[in-house]
């Protein structure tokens, strides 16, 4: 199911934002909500995340998520959707997006939390869409 488009001034807002919450699912069903540092693609928000962390053990189980995005608005967005561990053929220009937006910052250093995943979180509906 393809996601209501978005405003040109919302789009710009998520592709701003610094932060996004990410809730996932536990087992026992339920939900685990942590900030991430994320990229906006065309409709997609693609993560670069600790292989070894809750959300990729969560995800692994049960791939459903919602994304909240405030970007210090008063009218927030927040998504559902789904997550796929990405094997990307364009993973360089995915790497320059997350180093332009956070300062140098290389999705492939593994020397914080061990070996990288890439999450796809494709949006099935936009339940807040940040606007009036």
């Amino acid at each position: 199911m393809a996601a209501a488009a978005l405003s040109r001034s919302a789009s710009d807002r998520v592709t701003r934002a610094p932060v996004a919450w990410l809730t996932t699912l536990r087992q026992d069903g339920s939900p685990h909500t942590t900030p991430v540092w994320f990229v906006f693609l065309t409709s997609d928000l693609w993560v670069a995340t600790g292989e070894q962390n809750v959300k990729v053990t969560n995800l692994r189980s049960d791939p459903r998520v919602s994304v909240a995005i405030d970007g210090s608005s008063m009218l927030p967005l927040v998504a559902q959707g789904s997550a796929t561990f990405a094997r990307t053929p364009d993973t360089q220009s995915l790497r320059e997006l997350f180093a332009t937006k956070y300062r140098g910052w290389d999705i492939a250093d593994d020397s914080v939390d061990g070996p990288r995943v890439l999450l796809r979180i494709t949006v099935d509906r936009w339940l807040l869409s940040g606007s009036e």
